[in-house]
């Protein structure tokens, strides 16, 4: 993949319009006042990783002046932490496209070589029906201002959530594509039928992301985004947890992900709204989930554990217990330390927020000494 430097981005696109989603945008390293603080009316749904020296890096995407939620408005949004959270940077890089054009859903991931990858969705309008996963890595995400890949587009889709790296080498990208159809206000021919791509998509790559091709799929009758993720048990099956409306749906696969059996609904209790899940070092499974007392609010956001696959979880350490808590991604370092990213009041309060804590605190089901909630990333004031 061609490398650009921080800086040296100039001439990437050349002076070419962009007429619609799948022409690349020149990501801009220097972003200015425009994408200050004070000028985002709307952000959330957030995405964390973490640097091999303890650099944290963090994205989400916003709305400016003109865009108070999600549409064509939207860009996305990189800060970076070097003392782990107590201070962030600004915007450090910036999608922006023109136009009706919005960038969104974006996510973080540091594959088993140790680079860092940018992923986001490019879409005309809101939704425009096909969407498409673009994607930019870089090799040394320890450094401040480190170089980066140009922008590439892997396929179409939306993937919001980590890549899995299977233990025979395959990456598994949890691609969707919406069953909704594209909105009244979409141009005619910005509006597409993806036809048999609709629902959970398990997208492969065999050469560490350089191609990317559909693998297999599943669908969930009341999908709504689907917002999945695949986790390979230590049996070798693939299990795929989704979101539906009614909660947390499951489907899994015994072929390395070409086949699923249909998604059902799963017995772990949740909303309508997206979670995490993701294997810890000493094996056991993470899952980061809504658990309000009504079963429908967007609250009461916690940490579970799981010792035998999924089928049983305990603990339940409370990350934030307010209503308007959203969108949970994390990764867990080398010492055990497991940090959780979040949103909060996407239009209100518009914070990105941060937990740090550990497995045995979310056994416990309480906070330890060292445990760190509410850690605020950034505020749109």
């Amino acid at each position: 993949m061609k490398q650009l430097t921080w800086l040296g981005v100039a001439g990437l696109l050349g002076a070419a319009s962009i007429h619609d989603a799948l022409t690349p945008v020149a990501p801009n390293f220097t972003p200015g006042a425009e994408y200050a603080d004070g000028t985002r009316r709307f952000q959330g749904i957030p995405g964390l990783e973490r640097a091999r020296n303890g650099r944290l890096w963090a994205v989400w995407y916003a709305g400016g002046p003109g865009e108070p939620t999600e549409g064509p408005g939207n860009y996305v949004v990189v800060v970076t932490s070097r003392d782990d959270g107590k201070t962030w940077s600004g915007p450090q890089l910036v999608i922006d496209p023109p136009g009706d054009v919005r960038a969104y859903d974006p996510a973080l991931w540091h594959d088993p070589d140790g680079r860092l990858w940018l992923f986001w969705a490019q879409s005309s309008h809101k939704w425009d029906g096909r969407s498409g996963v673009w994607a930019m890595r870089t090799n040394n995400s320890n450094d401040a201002r480190p170089e980066w890949s140009a922008p590439r587009r892997l396929s179409d889709g939306i993937m919001m959530n980590k890549p899995t790296a299977l233990k025979n080498g395959d990456w598994l990208l949890p691609v969707s594509v919406w069953a909704e159809k594209p909105g009244a206000g979409t141009r005619p021919e910005h509006r597409h039928d993806l036809g048999p791509l609709v629902g959970a998509n398990a997208f492969v790559s065999r050469d560490k992301g350089e191609t990317v091709r559909p693998w297999g799929q599943t669908r969930a009758k009341d999908s709504t985004f689907d917002e999945h993720s695949i986790v390979e048990r230590k049996d070798g099956s693939l299990w795929m947890l989704l979101r539906t409306r009614s909660g947390i749906a499951e489907s899994v696969s015994t072929d390395g992900g070409k086949s699923w059996t249909p998604a059902e609904k799963s017995a772990i209790p949740h909303v309508n709204a997206r979670f995490f899940i993701r294997r810890l070092r000493s094996g056991s499974l993470l899952l980061v989930r809504h658990n309000p007392p009504d079963g429908k609010t967007r609250s009461h956001l916690a940490a579970f554990v799981s010792d035998d696959e999924g089928r049983s979880w305990s603990g339940g350490m409370m990350l934030d217990e307010r209503v308007g808590v959203s969108y949970p991604d994390g990764v867990e370092d080398e010492k055990g330390v497991i940090r959780v990213i979040y949103d909060f009041e996407r239009t209100k309060s518009r914070q990105i927020l941060m937990a740090a804590f550990r497995e045995e605190d979310v056994r416990r089901g309480s906070p330890g000494k060292k445990t760190r909630l509410r850690v605020v990333v950034n505020q749109a004031r």
